[in-house]
């Protein structure tokens, strides 16, 4: 087996079909493989909730890449989880304007509740709660993100509301 073939089927073994299709689709409108290096993080993402060792290997020689430089940029996007996350993944939002807005008193009451701290997932893998330094709704702070739903105006009151249901949705 050639060379080429090998690492071929070394990547086929770890990245599905559907996911090559779809970074193949990426890379039609980008001139240099390495430039889809972020959609093919988040393809693999997608359908698996993470990015493991062996996927960014796999994904690292589909585009030409390094595994180091891929890291790089897996681990410069703060969207891409390299360690298993929960069903949803709170971005919770410790900037300056949530600061003023008393973010860490409200981060406790959210650890308290969980049971969880940054980079930590509850018993039941629901949630993962992770910080990020901005979300870009300032005038709303505190905010906070569990999955798609973008929560502002935080107060320990509504974090309480937020999470003493077993509800699949969150309210804002």
């Amino acid at each position: 087996m050639s060379n080429a073939k090998m690492i071929q089927s070394d990547i086929s073994s770890v990245l599905t079909r559907q996911e090559m299709a779809e970074i193949d689709h990426e890379l039609e409108h980008i001139p240099y493989k390495s430039g889809a290096a972020i959609d093919a993080l988040k393809i693999v993402q997608a359908g698996r909730g993470w990015v493991s060792d062996e996927s960014l290997q796999a994904i690292a020689k589909y585009l030409d890449m390094s595994s180091e430089e891929l890291e790089g940029v897996a681990t410069f996007y703060n969207l891409i989880y390299r360690r298993p996350v929960g069903e949803k993944v709170i971005l919770f939002c410790d900037s300056v304007s949530c600061w003023i807005g008393g973010c860490d008193s409200i981060k406790q009451t959210i650890s308290d509740t969980l049971g969880v701290d940054y980079g930590e997932t509850t018993d039941d893998n629901r949630y993962t709660l992770l910080p990020v330094p901005c979300l870009g709704a300032c005038d709303r702070a505190p905010v906070m993100m569990v999955g798609d739903d973008l929560i502002t105006h935080l107060d320990d009151n509504k974090i309480s509301e937020i999470f003493s249901s077993n509800k699949s949705g969150v309210q804002s």
